[in-house]
């Protein structure tokens, strides 16, 4: 069997949700379903809006490093000094899915795949043994790889993160307002002059062309939905206020896409019910419950 037979990613933003997964909001396109999953906690790490979706005039999660010197990692054990994500496992053959939905080209990312294959590695080793070649430096990661794949994204870029026990997976980082690796190149973020993370209060003030408002709210409630599943979201909750029209915005909109969301989820990781209830738990974050309870679903 090949050591790259599945893609481990790990998921921070709309990939939370079952409802995000299976992209319900845009009918199924960019649809993806993992073999598996588990939920874990991201270190060394911030995540916010910042990077403009490929799917709509509005902006998509990115995730940073707090110390831009170290590696971003994860672990399986609740954490609060982290904040939620999802191991997702997928079978190789949805590696053009994954790519597409993160504004890579799929014919480089099964290229990025073969690679590692003749180097006998499991992709995320892979990635590692480059990230580490340049202490972990984002723009110096990116130049790498471009270098060797003759190619760069503007919108997402594949970077290594360590789970504990030794598990390398892949995370799509924006490409940096920094830049994408090449300076023919420009990254989303750079050209909308995204230079840093957003909440969704900051991101209606945003003057993205044509910006659309609904879409915005529609995403972000894809990525909290995570929370119901026990996943750490408190740290998107955090700040919000009962009186900003985002808010209730985002709680009209929670409502209705809750009552399936744990039927979506099971469908999107290809678990059963006794699974679910031994990986995940009910509890959430005191600022999340606040949100959920004004849309009417605690």
């Amino acid at each position: 069997m090949s050591k790259n037979s599945e893609i481990f990613v790990v998921g921070y933003g709309s990939l939370l949700s079952g409802y995000g997964l299976l992209a319900e909001r845009r009918g199924g396109a960019s649809r993806l379903v993992a073999r598996d999953v588990l939920p874990i906690s991201i270190h060394n790490a911030r995540r916010g809006l910042a990077k403009p979706s490929s799917h709509g005039s509005y902006l998509a999660m990115d995730i940073e490093p707090v110390d831009r010197g170290l590696p971003i990692k994860a672990s399986s054990a609740a954490d609060e000094d982290g904040i939620g994500g999802l191991l997702l496992t997928f079978d190789r053959e949805c590696a053009p899915l994954i790519a597409r939905r993160e504004e890579y080209d799929p014919d480089a990312f099964v290229r990025l795949i073969e690679i590692a294959d003749r180097a006998d590695l499991p992709l995320g080793e892979f990635l590692m043994e480059i990230a580490s070649g340049t202490n972990f430096d984002l723009l110096a990661y990116r130049m790498a790889l471009r270098t060797m794949l003759d190619y760069t994204s503007p919108g997402y870029i594949f970077h290594p993160i360590e789970i504990d026990g030794g598990r390398i997976a892949i995370i799509a980082i924006g490409s940096g307002f920094d830049g994408s690796g090449d300076s023919k190149v420009v990254s989303r973020r750079q050209q909308y002059k995204m230079d840093r993370l957003l909440s969704l209060d900051e991101s209606m003030r945003t003057e993205l062309p044509g910006f659309d408002r609904a879409g915005q709210i529609g995403y972000f409630a894809e990525c909290v939905l995570g929370g119901l599943h026990g996943v750490d979201v408190g740290d998107l909750a955090s700040g919000f206020h009962a009186e900003e029209g985002c808010v209730l915005e985002l709680a009209a909109h929670l409502g209705p896409i809750a009552s399936g969301e744990r039927e979506r989820f099971l469908e999107a990781t290809s678990i059963d019910a006794v699974q679910y209830g031994e990986r995940f738990s009910r509890q959430r974050a005191a600022s999340l419950l606040s949100l959920l309870k004004l849309a009417g679903v605690v």
